[in-house]
């Protein structure tokens, strides 16, 4: 068997489960019935206006009717919890239910559905819609609405906030079908904005933030790129190829600059020649001599390195 067909199937048995539940539980005020499947079994929660009728006297309600779920339903282990209703004119299927049973005990029509279109709204919803259809009046069906409040037709805001009950009003002349739409009293729509009243410390930061907008953008922005607004390197200068740029010393792009002959003096500086420095270095004992000796002795070794000496 497919996955489409088990979903199907599923969703059948749990519709006829809760068409058995209304069925039986109609004179405690049926609310609603959520079905959920545990590991231990599946869980069964009734909702109803007077939970004592589906109890019974200690308890011997409530197990006939687990064990007819059990077997009629085949539910594995079913566990069947009640839980009273908070404020019955807020559940829809509660207030369908009442509506039928006015009409088969004689009501008209129009009376019936403004009654119960003020007690709902007495009750503190945002709005509800009461429809009415079939032979209200003579051999032919129509449609009767009654609407009061704000009431949401599509969108997310419905299937969240807005419940519907529906019954059935059998009369002589025909069926009479019920439906009834109330509107969560804690809905909360797009359209609805709270305007709250900012506190010293938030006042504080908005003109901090309003003194130095300028200062936060240049912060912000520092060191990204524009286009992508991620962090980069500091773009960098193209390469400039051709004969046609020139360079800081005037010579243009790929020209040689002529060599320049250097004359001694520049590339030795204050530094003696080469020939001085060896010819002194050859002589280091004379030289520190001759700064020591005196006239007459200077004149004496002259004389004798010439032979000009006299006996």
């Amino acid at each position: 068997m497919s996955n489409e067909r088990k979903f199907v199937q599923e969703n059948i048995r749990r519709l006829l489960l809760k068409e058995y539940m209304m069925e039986k539980t109609k004179r405690a005020g049926f609310g609603g019935v959520d079905i959920q499947r545990t590991p231990m079994g599946t869980r069964i929660t009734l909702i109803t206006e007077r939970p004592g009728f589906v109890i019974g006297r200690k308890g011997s309600a409530i197990k006939d009717l687990t064990d007819a779920v059990r077997y009629n339903f085949k539910f594995d282990n079913p566990q069947i919890e009640v839980q009273e209703v908070e404020n019955a004119s807020l559940n829809a299927q509660i207030m369908a239910e009442k509506l039928a049973s006015s009409l088969e005990r004689g009501w008209h029509f129009r009376r019936a559905g403004h009654s119960t279109v003020r007690r709902i709204m007495e009750a503190g919803a945002k709005g509800c819609q009461v429809i009415m259809s079939g032979k209200l009046t003579g051999q032919r069906h129509r449609t009767e609405k009654y609407k009061e409040g704000h009431i949401k037709f599509c969108g997310e805001p419905r299937a969240q906030w807005i419940h519907e009950g529906y019954a059935v009003a059998k009369l002589k002349a025909g069926v009479i079908g019920v439906t009834v739409q109330i509107m969560d009293p804690k809905a909360k729509l797009p359209d609805e904005i709270e305007v709250r009243i900012p506190s010293p410390e938030g006042e504080k930061k908005q003109e901090k933030k309003k003194e130095e907008p300028k200062a936060r953008e240049k912060r912000e922005n520092r060191g990204r790129n524009r286009d992508s607004g991620r962090r980069d390197r500091k773009p960098r200068r193209p390469r400039r190829r051709g004969g046609g740029s020139q360079r800081k010393d005037g010579y243009k792009q790929g020209e040689k600059k002529p060599e320049q002959k250097q004359s001694n003096k520049s590339r030795m500086g204050n530094k003696p020649k080469v020939k001085e420095r060896v010819e002194k270095a050859e002589k280091p004992e004379e030289n520190r001599t001759e700064r020591n000796l005196t006239k007459e002795k200077k004149e004496e070794i002259k004389e004798a390195s010439d032979g000009t000496k006299t006996e």
